[in-house]
């Protein structure tokens, strides 16, 4: 397995989460194209609850892919914002592939995908109240305490609001974070697809986000269709989302960055092409960093 360093993680990594550069979401779809070319990836994603089996042909792949690319862990089942129990068989299967992986960190949604121990797959919003900050703060002080390290929370597009919200998006993950204690993976699609949806500057989600404590960003393209924009993952990255990142970058400094695609794959080389022009963004705003100092 590979083992990563942290000696020379820059200031804004942590010891748990250390600086990884560009990465990708790891696809069956390019599973042999990974391992005959090697591709010049600095980390992988998956999405954990495709590898919380016993055996078979994805784990074969995760255990090879392993080898050669350090890994982190991304899940969409843990529906830490949901009212049933946490589901322990879950966080079982959870830690037990975390300890196959030795992942760089662990992240899901700040979201809630399921009632009655029906799971929705979908990824829903949660109301913006103090009651739900107490509430979700609770449970991700439970997941890490059975994971035993702090996880990242992802915030997730949204297309309704609730009536009875009381404050704003990212005034909700700001104190979701600091009463759990826990890391964020901003995505910077989703941003951009709420702002759209819910007619809010994009970049007052910047300036309230709790940008500190963000130690990966997710880039990813959408489906517009005028009106509303849907999180579809199955187009280029566009250019209003390199936009946003640029602003991101500004703010928090060179962030561990993953391209998402999830639908209509591209040949591998598109992707690489996404990467390296997430590379690009990211040296400029460390040569403007250091311009500054």
């Amino acid at each position: 397995m590979n083992t990563i360093s942290t000696a020379m993680a820059p200031e804004s990594a942590t010891d748990e989460t250390p600086y990884l550069g560009y990465g990708l979401g790891l696809r069956p779809e390019y599973y042999e194209t990974i391992l005959e070319s090697t591709p010049d990836v600095d980390w992988f994603e998956i999405i954990s609850e495709n590898y919380m089996v016993d055996g078979g042909k994805p784990l074969y792949y995760l255990d090879r892919i392993n080898e050669r690319y350090p890994i982190v862990m991304h899940g969409v089942s843990l529906s830490i914002g949901g009212t049933d129990p946490l589901d322990q068989v879950y966080l079982r299967r959870l830690k037990a592939l975390a300890k196959r992986v030795q992942p760089a960190w662990i992240s899901d949604h700040l979201c809630w995908t399921g009632q009655g121990g029906h799971n929705m797959h979908d990824l829903l919003p949660l109301p913006y109240t103090d009651e739900a900050v107490r509430h979700v703060a609770a449970r991700v002080r439970q997941v890490q305490d059975t994971l035993g390290r702090r996880i990242l929370l992802e915030n997730v597009s949204s297309y309704v609001n609730y009536s009875h919200s009381t404050m704003s998006e990212w005034a909700f993950l700001s104190a979701v974070v600091e009463e759990a204690d826990c890391l964020v993976l901003l995505d910077i699609n989703n941003i951009y697809v709420s702002a759209v949806n819910h007619r809010f500057a994009p970049q007052d989600y910047l300036d309230g986000a709790p940008l500190e404590r963000v130690q990966q960003i997710h880039l990813a393209g959408h489906t517009d269709y005028g009106d509303f924009i849907i999180d579809t993952h199955d187009h280029p990255v566009p250019d209003p989302v390199w936009d946003l990142y640029t602003e991101a970058l500004k703010r928090c400094g060179r962030v561990s960055t993953l391209i998402e695609r999830d639908d209509r794959f591209p040949p591998f080389a598109e992707l690489m092409e996404e990467l390296q022009r997430a590379r690009l963004l990211g040296g400029e705003a460390l040569q403007a960093e250091r311009c500054q100092v």
